[in-house]
């Protein structure tokens, strides 16, 4: 059956993704490899000077003569992965395995968001037997980080008219509409000073659950930066200390999951501080019990080398700046859409904090479907940090992907997926940024449509896929193809 085979070969072009490095701003191997795969089939392959790589697959069988359909997703990954395993994403594959009908990663994101699109359009691609439209095959660069490849897409590269972004998490669910985003980038100027008979304390959180800053910032997750920053305040509150490190998250569109701070503290305070520490340890697992079940706040103070204590830490001022700083960050979700109680319309993530040559820097992503709503969270932040002292600057964002519930291509979808479940799909409009509205904003008259398999907790170390969702999710595109 076509079906079988196309979801065996879309398995075995996914394992062989996953052993090329790819992180957002690594995607050279895997583009070489894309374009080199092209070739050896004989196709047309355009490489653009961003890196995007687009593929002309001619028609086949009965549907040679249909209208182009363009098969569209992302090269790049977030790359994260558990502190207490060794693995390099610039060199190292990623270790699959299957549990309970899931394909996981071995302590590391799995990367199915969105290397699941390139196996099932290379899978589509390689299938002499199919029936199948003209095909394009568009993969972007660094979508991750801020839809560099869509952004920078030339507006005519393209001939298609009908787009399917497989970059969706949900399958049997059609996404017609998404939000748009814009990142904020803040540095903090922090002076030093030396400081004598003191100890040292670390504290961390790690382990927390994670994910996706758009499809999960509804779900009351725990920020790592922010957990830090309220113990700091907690023990700021009774007593002085000065920070020498502060160092939390790892990209802008997933949640924190771990914060690491070292503080100084007094020498005959040091008692005080430890236990102030473990209560609000106990308040924090108090808070989190239900959510975060792998949570792990560790503090201990330093072993000491001499008698007394000597070090170069942030003045009393700095300190109080960065505690201050990270209190009035807000993160979350901050609006509910209009009429659709279960739909995120704005939200902060506050995404990465650490110290860089005596500056603090911070990057905060605001997602929102009103750009109005957009930008009056940005101003916010702003205007937080330029109460601190800091620098702040907004880049210019993505747009929003506006839904059109009148679609041709739409309705096409919706009838090959009844014909071929007996069941009606769902139509959604999410909270993630997809690059269909950049690249609609380019082609005039493009209609669009985002699909996927069941994806869990993407941008984390628990990614997984559901493996019969994949079949499922073939079996629509080739009924779709039917219908175009």
């Amino acid at each position: 059956m076509p079906v079988e085979e196309l979801y065996q070969q879309t398995l075995k072009r996914f394992y062989d993704i996953c052993k090329i490095p790819r992180c957002s701003g690594n995607e050279g191997q895997i583009a070489e490899w894309l374009v080199q795969w092209a070739k050896s089939l004989s196709l047309d392959v355009i490489q653009d000077s961003i890196g995007n790589v687009i593929v002309r697959v001619p028609g086949k069988g009965s549907l040679k003569e249909s209208p182009i359909v363009i098969l569209q997703g992302h090269m790049d990954m977030v790359c994260v992965k558990e502190n207490d395993i060794e693995h390099n994403f610039c060199t190292d594959p990623i270790e699959t395995y299957i549990e309970e009908g899931w394909l996981k990663a071995k302590g590391t994101t799995l990367g199915a968001d969105n290397g699941i699109a390139i196996a099932i359009a290379m899978a589509i691609t390689e299938n002499k037997e199919i029936d199948c439209p003209p095909l394009e095959l568009l993969f972007t660069v660094d979508e991750e980080r801020g839809l560099t490849g869509a952004n920078h897409l030339e507006p005519d590269v393209l001939k298609g008219k009908l787009l399917l972004n497989l970059d969706s998490e949900e399958e049997g669910e059609f996404t017609i509409g998404c939000a748009g985003g814009k990142d904020t980038h803040i540095e903090l100027p922090l002076e030093k000073e030396e400081l004598s008979d003191c100890t040292i304390i670390e504290i961390s959180i790690e382990g927390l659950t994670g994910g996706h800053s758009g499809m999960e910032i509804n779900q009351i997750r725990a920020n790592a930066i922010q957990c830090i920053g309220r113990a700091l305040n907690s023990l700021y509150k009774e007593l002085k200390f000065n920070i020498l490190m502060i160092k939390g998250g790892v990209a802008h569109n997933a949640i924190p999951r771990d914060c690491y701070a070292v503080i100084a503290v007094a020498k005959d305070k040091t008692e005080i501080a430890l236990e102030n520490i473990a209560k609000f340890k106990e308040v924090l697992l108090n808070e989190y019990q239900r959510v975060e079940k792998s949570i792990n706040f560790r503090f201990e103070k330093k072993e000491e080398s001499e008698e007394d204590v000597n070090c170069l830490a942030y003045n009393d001022m700095s300190t109080f700046k960065v505690i201050q700083l990270i209190l009035s960050i807000p993160h979350g979700v901050l609006f509910m859409a209009e009429g659709n109680k279960d739909l995120v319309e704005t939200s902060n993530n506050f995404a990465k904090i650490y110290i860089e040559e005596d500056i603090l820097k911070i990057q905060t992503s605001q997602r929102s479907s009103i750009a109005s709503r957009n930008d009056f969270i940005t101003s916010k932040i702003e205007a937080v940090a330029k109460l601190s002292g800091a620098k702040v600057e907004s880049g210019n964002g993505y747009p929003s992907w506006q839904p059109n519930w009148e679609s041709n291509l739409l309705k096409k979808c919706q009838k090959a997926y009844f014909k071929e479940f007996n069941k009606e799909a769902k139509i959604n409009v999410i909270h993630a940024g997809l690059e269909c509205g950049i690249i609609g904003a380019k082609y005039e008259g493009m209609e669009m449509i985002s699909v996927g398999p069941n994806i869990r907790t993407p941008h984390s170390p628990e990614e997984r896929m559901e493996i019969s969702s994949i079949k499922n999710n073939i079996a629509f595109i080739l009924a779709l193809f039917k219908e175009v």
